[in-house]
């Protein structure tokens, strides 16, 4: 008889305990329980090895008070500022109008339009340039000595810790029509909401910032308008700066390839393109 072929044992896997790859804590497994102690779900220190605690017994009761004030908190902020980027969307339709029909009354060839993209996001299109709206889906927080955060007002509440924002963005019009991908974008201002529906505004020195004293910051349709006209007035106001020659001696077989201008002028790092074929971005024409 051939003698039986020996099982080879299993090796046991070997415990990740390298550092986090993010800023949160890492989750300790089983492994570290029983190098260290039982956890500690108090916040107090653990006990020392060899020497482990009582597991607490109300992780059941942990839990639902951090769904009671966290996630509730942030469902209720986050419905503020879709409230907000609601109203926002209005008075950009509003403002969008009252230009059109005062600047065609100069010189008709002169485009200013608002484009809806989705619940999430709205353009507005005006000469060559395009403000991009976009609300953002997740609730935020920030570093205790940033903006808002070491205020009284913010201190009074834990809940008012927390913000959902919505982005303007600065782009070429052509950089979107042409599909010149590797053309950025410029954040003009970010708009903090809280769950009182207070605002916290931010952003280049254009924006005409008001004090961002949160407290009396309430959202209105006049802060609004003031928050779309000034970032208009930014993006107007910003020109096109052609590069020196030397600059652009020499251009690559993808840039040629990719429709990309020997002559590139540039405006907070946007490229000016030769025309090509128009296309279509989520569905609007450009």
């Amino acid at each position: 008889m051939d003698e039986e072929t020996p099982r080879t044992r299993p090796t046991t896997p070997t415990s990740l305990t390298g550092p986090p790859t993010d800023s949160r804590p890492a989750i300790r497994t089983t492994h570290d329980l029983n190098q260290a102690s039982t956890p500690n779900s108090d916040g107090e220190a653990p006990n020392p090895p060899g020497d482990p605690g009582a597991a607490p017994t109300d992780r059941l009761n942990q839990i639902f008070e951090g769904l009671k004030q966290k996630s509730s908190a942030k469902q209720a902020i986050y419905r503020q500022t879709l409230d907000t980027f609601e109203l926002l969307r209005q008075v950009s339709q509003e403002l969008v109008l009252e230009l059109s029909n005062k600047v065609t009354a100069f010189d008709s060839s002169v485009l200013i339009e608002y484009r809806p993209v989705n619940e999430m996001e709205f353009h507005i299109r005006f000469s060559g340039d395009l403000l991009m709206f976009v609300l953002h889906s997740n609730i935020v927080t920030f570093p205790d000595d940033y903006g808002p955060m070491p205020t009284k007002y913010v201190e009074q509440d834990f809940r008012r810790r927390f913000f959902g924002h919505i982005m303007a963005y600065n782009f070429m019009a052509d950089s979107i029509k042409y599909q010149r991908l590797n053309d950025p974008g410029y954040l003009v201002g970010r708009l903090l909401i809280n769950i009182d529906r207070h605002y916290f505004l931010e952003g280049v020195q254009q924006l005409e910032l008001p004090d961002n004293d949160m407290s009396d910051n309430l959202v209105t349709e006049d802060g609004l308008r003031l928050f779309v006209e000034s970032a208009m007035i930014a993006a107007v106001n910003n020109d096109l700066i052609a590069p020196p020659m030397t600059d652009i001696q020499k251009i690559t077989v993808k840039q040629k390839l990719e429709n990309q201008q020997v002559s590139r002028g540039s405006k907070v790092g946007f490229s000016f393109g030769n025309q090509q074929r128009p296309h279509n971005i989520d569905g609007l024409p450009y």
